[in-house]
């Protein structure tokens, strides 16, 4: 894809990078490393932190384009994506209730859990609305260990594995302390994988499933971003049948919610059942030196600057790509008649 595209007909190009998020440092390191790679392939593209500058801006600096580098809210959530939708410039990534909805892992799972696919069981519960004794009572429902995490931060920030009944007031409390729902979750033991998705619908396809293990199975924040201990295997080792299986499931799980351009889709595979649940998504991915989506992509032929220049070719906007749905339906209907 990356073949025919002419970088100067992309025009002018803002990597949106930094934000207001808790994910702010990674997604400068993210943004950083985009912004190199386009500029390489000839992009005329510029940084541009909508936390030090008034979005606005893109329209009066005359910005044809965005690719999303952004992280977490404001900016993986569909704030900046309804923002662009509005000044009519396209980005990269989902588009407003995809991006919306994913960054939600309530709300993910519901969908999930309607269309009959795989998740850990949970429970949730709401800032200022529980108790001691329903915290307490949440690793009778669940099990333990089980997984305490704030329902709408990424990059493991306020994850707790809590091993025993003692633990659980205080992971609730810190997951309460950055979200007003906290998502209470089985832990499910075996092999820990993520596989990431480019395109829309139908053309979506998935990369090669990246199996992760981390020092002492913790893969936290500091394992992702900052260390060099956590081993990401790709090919994964899996038996072949097996990660086919949850390359099929996690299109499954990418489409239902409506994603497009691209996205990364966590996965455990039971030790004992092997079978595959689903954890959570990603609409904007990470692009630094540890991210998954760069690695997977490289295994499959592509370099990490065609993958920016692939992703940026995909930019648009919700409402475009409706009118095109609708015209591509009544052609149909013309032709039928």
């Amino acid at each position: 894809m990356t073949d025919t595209v002419e970088p100067r007909s992309l025009g002018k190009v803002a990597v949106l990078m930094g934000g207001k998020s808790a994910e702010r440092e990674v997604s400068l390191m993210s943004g950083a490393g985009v912004l190199k790679a386009l500029q390489s392939k000839g992009v005329n593209a510029h940084a541009f932190d909508p936390a030090q500058r008034d979005i606005v801006e893109l329209k009066r600096k005359g910005f044809k384009r965005c690719f999303i580098a952004l992280h977490g809210r404001f900016g993986e959530d569909g704030t900046v994506q309804g923002a662009l939708e509005l000044l009519g410039i396209p980005y990269t990534g989902s588009g407003v209730m995809a991006s919306s909805v994913a960054i939600d892992k309530v709300m993910t799972k519901r969908i999930w859990i309607a269309e009959g696919l795989p998740t850990p069981k949970y429970q949730l519960l709401r800032r200022g609305a529980y108790t001691r004794e329903q915290v307490r009572a949440i690793p009778d429902e669940l099990g333990l260990p089980l997984i305490v995490k704030p329902a709408r931060e990424g990059s493991s920030i306020g994850v707790a594995k809590v091993q025993g009944y003692s633990e659980m007031q205080e992971a609730v409390d810190a997951a309460a302390a950055l979200d007003s729902d906290v998502l209470c979750e089985q832990f499910v033991s075996g092999d820990e994988v993520t596989c990431p998705v480019l395109g829309t619908g139908d053309e979506a396809r998935a990369l090669p499933v990246i199996r992760i293990v981390a020092p002492e199975g913790n893969y936290d924040y500091q394992n992702k971003y900052f260390t060099d201990d956590t081993k990401y295997l790709v090919p994964s080792g899996l038996p072949e049948g097996e990660e086919a299986a949850i390359q099929e499931i996690v299109l499954k799980a990418y489409r239902v919610l409506g994603c497009r351009g691209w996205g990364r889709i966590d996965v455990m595979i039971d030790g004992k059942t092997r079978k595959p649940s689903l954890l959570e998504i990603n609409t904007s991915p990470g692009m630094t030196g540890h991210s998954l989506v760069p690695m997977s992509a490289r295994a499959a032929g592509i370099s990490y600057e065609d993958l920016c220049l692939q992703l940026l070719a995909s930019a648009a906007l919700d409402h475009q790509r409706l009118e095109r749905r609708r015209g591509a339906s009544s052609n149909e209907e013309g032709a039928s008649a």
